[in-house]
């Protein structure tokens, strides 16, 4: 087999093979074999038709179109990887020339990953917050144990804020109820605003029994935006009391038998997540910095499947109903030409960045362990509310899994680029990759190191 490639630009290339027909022959009899099982032919077995007769009866033809349809996809898939092309997307393909027992000859025009160059990541430099952690840091820590370990008692009063309060609800547009905007038993805290708009002051000042109306617009289902009449009805009221802050409250919510040991505790697990914040900001700063200074052509192939599934997912949330989005739309005071505007920039945007990301792995070699997969699997079941069994055979049925394979991967090379930054604070503090994302480093193969051990200065 002979191949040749032609870069039509930066990002598609054609490639033309060339076959001889002796590379054919495990084709051949194949399709001998299949057909020879499909045909009839008196005075032989079902599948001991001979070519020669098989040749006779359906004409040679035939015989070169099933060879045809098996061998091109297999001798695309051998030439893509002799020529070594990081392929995006199914190719166009066109069969030149077929000269019987000679020559098969054709042309496919792909999408592929274009060649990036990227900086030198050690002279990316990006600033960062200073660390501040405050008595108010700790004090907002305290007051969320407080809350979750508050206790509740019912009372016969009219329900305050802070009250929890047990509701029906019952929404209707026009007079015609609606049913999926119908629940009964909801436990609400008032205040919290875990619920639709207005419900805080329709139920405070209600008591058990008692019944109140407002409007509302709807935040989910086939009339999400649109204002709805709400009824609520009050069942039940009761008082939440938190428990006052000392040594047995530090027993009750942790294991440690002080406030002081608690808030001690409380200060570097603040610590831990403001870093992680910092650090956050540094990524994406270094994400972004890279996008606004680094040339990455776009295939248009990858731009036009990323642009038709995002037009897919704007739609499917309103049942595949056109009408259904625009008007919600308009409710929002957008048009769906700025909204194709948006998704076509955004899909620009996501494809150069996958295309960076994927650089970013490849310069530093990092690789996919089965315990990262693993955790990624378990991380986004969580995150979407299902079981990690359930969530990966969702995956396996999709043909997915190798996406998460990528999006570790790409998560790595980002993460390697982070490590090889300058990263400095507002007041020119130096900060390195360990005090900032409190976890191991990446080597130059991509492998996870444990960070140095420090060096314990109180030892004698």
């Amino acid at each position: 087999m002979k191949s040749t490639v032609e870069h039509v630009n930066p990002t598609r290339v054609k490639l033309t093979v060339e076959v001889e027909f002796d590379e054919l022959k495990p084709f051949f009899d194949k399709a001998y074999r299949t057909l020879a099982g499909q045909v009839k032919v008196p005075g032989f077995r079902p599948g001991k038709v001979p070519a020669r007769i098989l040749d006779a009866r359906l004409g040679r033809g035939t015989i070169l179109t099933e060879v045809v349809n098996e061998a091109v996809p297999a001798k695309y898939s051998e030439a893509v990887g002799a020529e070594q092309l990081g392929v995006l997307g199914q190719p166009e393909i066109e069969i030149d020339k077929i000269e019987d027992g000679q020559t098969l000859e054709f042309t496919a025009e792909v999408d592929v990953r274009p060649e990036i160059d990227l900086p030198e990541l050690s002279e990316i430099a990006v600033i960062v917050d200073d660390l501040e952690v405050t008595d108010d840091d700790v004090d907002e820590q305290i007051e969320a144990l407080r809350e979750r370990f508050a206790t509740t008692k019912t009372v016969d009063r009219a329900a305050a804020d802070g009250d929890v309060v047990t509701i029906n609800l019952a929404a209707s547009i026009d007079g015609e109820p609606l049913d999926d905007a119908t629940a009964d038993g909801l436990t609400y805290r008032i205040g919290s605003g875990e619920l639709v708009e207005g419900v805080d002051g329709a139920v405070t000042g209600l008591s058990a029994g008692e019944s109140a109306r407002f409007t509302s617009p709807l935040v989910a289902g086939e009339h999400a935006g649109e204002n709805a009449d709400i009824d609520v009805t009050v069942t039940a009221v009761a008082e939440r009391t938190l428990p006052g802050v000392d040594d047995d409250f530090a027993q009750l919510v942790s294991e440690f038998d002080t406030v002081a040991e608690l808030r001690a505790d409380l200060t570097e697990k603040v610590t831990r997540s403001k870093n992680l914040e910092r650090a956050g900001d540094a990524r994406d700063k270094i994400l972004q910095h890279l996008l606004e200074t680094v040339d990455i052509p776009v295939p248009q192939g990858a731009r036009a499947a990323e642009i038709e599934g995002r037009q897919h997912d704007a739609i499917h949330t309103f049942d595949h109903n056109e009408e259904a989005l625009v008007a919600h739309l308009e409710s929002i005071g957008q048009t769906r030409e700025e909204l194709d505007a948006e998704i076509e920039t955004s899909a620009d945007e996501a494809v150069r960045t996958q295309l960076l990301l994927d650089a970013l792995a490849e310069k530093a070699g990092v690789g996919v362990t089965q315990q990262e997969f693993t955790e990624r699997v378990m991380f986004n079941a969580q995150r979407f509310g299902m079981r990690p069994d359930e969530y990966f055979q969702q995956l396996q049925q999709a043909n997915q899994l190798g996406g998460i394979f990528t999006e570790v991967r790409r998560g790595k090379g980002l993460m390697s680029a982070v490590q090889q930054a300058q990263i400095t604070s507002l007041s020119g503090e130096k900060l390195d990759f360990e005090t900032l994302f409190g976890i191991e480093t990446v080597d130059e193969s991509g492998e996870a190191v444990p960070p140095e051990p420090v060096a314990d200065t109180d030892a004698e």
